[in-house]
């Protein structure tokens, strides 16, 4: 039977939200947001572990917020992009793992992540050749930009999705996939397996998986872990 374990590379600044304290650890709801996110995760019984990779000169992590997660497992081996710094957690992880063995790889930031999605995404692709993503469909008309910022098209918005978090793929494939790509050049995991030649699958994700990016995206956040606590 192949494992699943979770990987969240938190090894980033988050420059593009204006703070001095990095994006994963900005206060949510009273609690650093990474501590939603691992709560999220280590929810899904069909996780062997979650894997959370810091980098090596954080500190801002506190071993203390996490003594009652036994499934969770901190790596200091961050590199200097996302690809990089999953790319040094699957090396780390490659005494243990099999080849076959499933990695999701889920973004830090992406805190209201629901565990019925994560457990879906695993059922839907526990046999799957290649693996996939969580992703929902554009809705939005979208526009190309000329270099004066004025529309140069309009975007046919057919068959285009956003690609969310978790991307669960096989812990040998995404290692090579990873391997052989630019790490500057990949944005996802699903890029670096669409380079090797494989064509991932998509599964129906959630608007509410947001990733905090921008400020205004805490207080969106704020009202959708709210709103699930009263369901």
């Amino acid at each position: 039977m192949s494992r699943y374990v979770a990987l969240l590379p938190a090894a980033g600044a988050g420059s593009r939200m204006a703070s001095s304290v990095p994006k994963q650890y900005l206060a949510l709801l009273g609690e650093p947001l990474l501590l939603h996110t691992l709560r999220a995760m280590l929810a899904v019984a069909e996780l062997d572990k979650v894997v959370l990779v810091l980098s090596a000169d954080d500190s801002w992590f506190e071993p203390d917020w996490v003594v009652d997660m036994p499934r969770l497992t901190v790596l200091r081996c961050g590199g200097a992009s996302r690809a990089e710094t999953v790319r040094n957690g699957l090396q780390a992880l490659a005494g243990e793992l099999a080849a076959d063995d499933w990695v999701l790889v889920h973004d830090a930031a992406r805190p209201c992540i629901d565990p019925a999605d994560v457990a879906r995404l695993i059922t839907t692709l526990g046999d799957d050749s290649v693996g996939g993503l969580l992703a929902v469909p554009v809705a939005d008309t979208l526009k190309r930009a000329d270099a004066a910022c004025r529309v140069a098209a309009t975007v046919p918005r057919d068959g285009l999705w956003r690609a969310q978090t978790p991307q669960m793929f096989r812990h040998g494939a995404l290692c090579r996939a990873l391997a052989e790509g630019a790490c500057e050049a990949i944005t996802d995991e699903a890029s670096a397996i669409e380079a090797a030649g494989m064509s991932p699958s998509l599964v129906m994700g959630d608007e509410r998986n947001i990733k905090v990016t921008y400020p205004q995206d805490l207080a969106l956040a704020a009202l959708y872990l709210q709103a699930r606590t009263t369901r």
